[in-house]
């Protein structure tokens, strides 16, 4: 049997025991969530049910396995020559879910949860785990340790720094007076 639902403004051809991501729907790991919004039912060899009448009780009953993000798309506007550009990100939120039952009555079917809620299990184990200390040794008393001198540097004699020079200003090197030509005028 397999049914057409609509989640999320997609719609999923979905059968029993499929495992699917879709848009987020509230609900911890482990629990119950009920597709209501079924567009179509069919079977192998039969005709598919579309009868909105029909299909106004049935509904797709799912487990909600993880909470979580999708990858990160990156949205990046640019008008050229107008510097004007603008880089952002996002991350889609979504839920991954396990078919249990197609119920064209809506009637909810024997559910146990597959998923173990790992949040409340965590904080136990932990205490659990403490397990009583051992009793420490006594210590022994420790020596009583040298007290060590302050090491003196000696007090090396700075020299005197020496007068900064001012930098000459350098003079543009003498004009050479015109030549005269040798050349005899006639």
């Amino acid at each position: 049997m397999y049914a057409v639902v609509r989640t999320g403004g997609k719609q999923y051809r979905v059968t029993e025991n499929q495992v699917l991501t879709v848009e987020k729907i509230a609900g911890e790991p482990g629990t119950l969530v009920s597709l209501d919004d079924v567009l179509l039912i069919g079977a192998e060899g039969k005709a598919a049910t579309i009868d909105g009448a029909k299909l106004g009780k049935a509904a797709v009953f799912a487990e909600v396995l993880d909470q979580g993000r999708a990858d990160k798309v990156i949205i990046f506007k640019k008008k050229r020559r107008q510097n004007y550009r603008r880089k952002n990100g996002h991350r889609q939120e979504q839920t991954v879910v396990r078919v249990i039952g197609i119920s064209e009555s809506g009637d909810a079917p024997k559910f146990t949860p597959s998923v173990k809620k790992e949040a409340k299990a965590a904080p136990a184990k932990t205490e659990t785990k403490a397990a009583p200390k051992k009793a420490a040794a006594p210590k022994k008393a420790a020596a009583p340790k040298k007290a060590a001198a302050p090491k003196k540097k000696a007090a090396t004699p700075k020299k005197a720094a020496a007068p900064k020079k001012k930098a000459a200003a350098k003079k543009a090197p003498a004009k050479k007076a015109a030549s005269k030509s040798k050349t005899k005028k006639s």
